[in-house]
C-alpha cells in the first residue's frame, strides 16, 4: 500500500477506534520503545536537534506509549555506521544522510540529492508526486529497511579551503572532506574524497591532513568553527542541490508497530521535514555574517570549474546507470523529473528571485 493511501486511510479508522471497548484500545497501544542513532555530534543543533524534534513528537502523538531515544554520533555507533546498524536491527531506526552509505548502492544517493540537482522544493515535489518515494521505498527494501524524509538543509556551500581555487587544474591532489556522489565526481576531477563524520572535520582540517571540507552551510558550518581553520569559503555546493535527511527504519520493526503508531511516526516525520529547511533559512544568513566577521572570505566557483564540474557530474552518472540497473531505473525518473521541474521554476520562480537579489540591501 502506497504511504499516501495508508495516511488517508488511517483517518478514516481513527473513525472506527471510537466504537472499540477500551480493553481492545489498551491491546492495540502497546508500549514500545526504540532507539535511534544519529550520525551527528550533539553541537549541530538543527539536525540532532530535529531528530530529538522528531522523537518528543511521537510520544505526544501516542500519550507516551510510543518512545524513541535518540543517541549522538559515536554514542552507539559511528556517524557513518547508521545505516548498518539499522539493516541488522541492532537499533531501531537512525536519522543520517543516504548518501553517506552509497559505497552499499549508488543509488542511495537520490534519497539525499545529486549535484546539480533538484532544490529543497524539488526534492519533496518528486519524493511526495513524482514517483521519488516509491522508488526509494523499493530500494531500501531489498535490504530490509524503510525510510522516512525527516528534513533538507537546502542547497550547501562549497565549503571551507585553505587555499584558493581558481581553476579545475586546483582541484587535482586536493584533499577534500566530501560525502555522498559529489566525492565521485571529485574523485573524477582529481581530488582525493575524504570521508569523515562531522565531529571529527575540525581536528582535520586543522591539522592539515585535509586541505578543504564542506558540510552543510553557515549555521553548522560556523557551530565546527570550520571559518577559523580554513579563510576561503566557497559558493555554491554543487554536489547537492539540496540535502534531504532520512531516518531509516528497520523493516522488520516498522511492521510490527500498530498502524496508529506508524502514522504517528510518519507524521511527525513531515513536521520535521518542513521545520527544518525553515530553521536553516531563517539562521544561514545572520551566521554567515558573522563568518564574514571573523576573517572568512566568501568565494564563487569559477564557470569554468562549475562546467568542468557538471561535465564529470553527467559523464559519472551516465557510466553508473549504464551497469547498475538499480541506480538507471531512479536515474531515468529523477532526470526526467528534474527537466520538467526546471521548465517551470525557470519561468517563474528564477526570474524573479534574481531581479529580488539585485534590488536587495547588501
Amino acid at each position: 500500500m502506497k504511504r499516501r493511501d495508508f495516511l488517508k486511510r488511517g483517518a478514516a479508522g481513527s473513525v472506527l477506534v471510537g466504537a472499540m471497548a477500551t480493553p481492545a484500545i489498551a491491546q492495540s497501544t502497546p508500549e514500545v520503545s526504540w532507539r535511534m542513532a544519529a550520525s551527528w555530534p550533539k553541537n549541530l543543533e538543527v539536525t540532532y536537534g530535529s531528530a530529538n524534534a522528531l522523537c518528543q513528537r511521537v510520544a505526544e502523538l501516542t500519550n507516551g506509549k510510543f518512545k524513541i531515544q535518540v543517541f549522538a554520533a559515536g554514542e552507539i555507533v559511528g556517524g557513518l555506521q547508521v545505516l548498518d546498524a539499522v539493516q541488522s536491527g541492532s537499533i531501531e531506526m537512525g536519522h543520517t544522510l543516504s548518501s553517506f552509505y552509497i559505497g552499499k548502492k549508488p543509488a542511495y544517493a537520490f534519497d539525499t540529492g545529486m549535484p546539480f540537482g533538484l532544490n529543497c522544493r524539488q526534492h519533496n515535489a518528486w519524493m511526495y508526486f513524482g514517483g521519488g518515494r516509491e522508488l526509494m521505498d523499493e530500494l531500501f527494501a531489498k535490504d530490509g529497511i524503510l525510510v522516512l524524509t525527516v528534513g533538507n538543509v537546502g542547497v550547501q556551500m562549497g565549503g571551507f579551503y585553505r587555499k584558493e581555487i581558481k581553476t579545475p587544474e586546483d582541484i587535482k591532489g586536493l584533499k577534500i572532506r566530501i560525502g555522498g556522489f559529489g566525492g565521485i565526481v571529485m574523485s573524477r576531477m582529481g581530488a582525493v574524497p575524504q570521508q569523515l563524520p562531522p565531529g571529527d572535520i575540525y581536528a582535520s582540517l586543522e591539522r592539515g591532513t585535509i586541505d578543504a571540507a564542506e558540510l552543510i552551510g553557515p549555521y553548522d558550518d560556523e557551530k565546527l568553527g570550520l571559518h577559523k581553520v580554513a579563510k576561503y569559503y566557497y559558493t555554491p555546493g554543487w554536489w547537492e542541490g539540496s540535502a534531504s535527511v532520512t531516518a531509516p527504519v528497520n523493516l522488520a520493526k516498522w511492521k510490527e508497530l500498530p498502524k496508529s503508531y506508524q502514522s504517528a511516526l510518519q507524521v511527525a516525520a513531515n513536521e520535521q521535514n518542513l521545520m527544518m529547511m525553515a530553521r536553516y533559512d531563517a539562521g544561514n544568513a545572520d551566521a554567515l555574517k558573522r563568518m564574514i566577521a571573523g576573517g572568512a572570505e566568501v568565494k564563487t566557483f569559477s564557470r569554468e570549474i562549475l562546467d568542468a564540474s557538471y561535465k564529470a557530474t553527467v559523464a559519472v552518472m551516465e557510466e553508473i546507470a549504464a551497469k547498475d540497473a538499480d541506480f538507471k531505473k531512479v536515474y531515468d525518473n529523477w532526470s526526467a523529473f528534474l527537466d520538467n521541474s526546471n521548465s517551470w521554476f525557470r519561468v517563474a520562480e528564477g526570474p524573479l528571485d534574481t531581479f529580488r537579489y539585485y534590488y536587495a540591501k547588501k
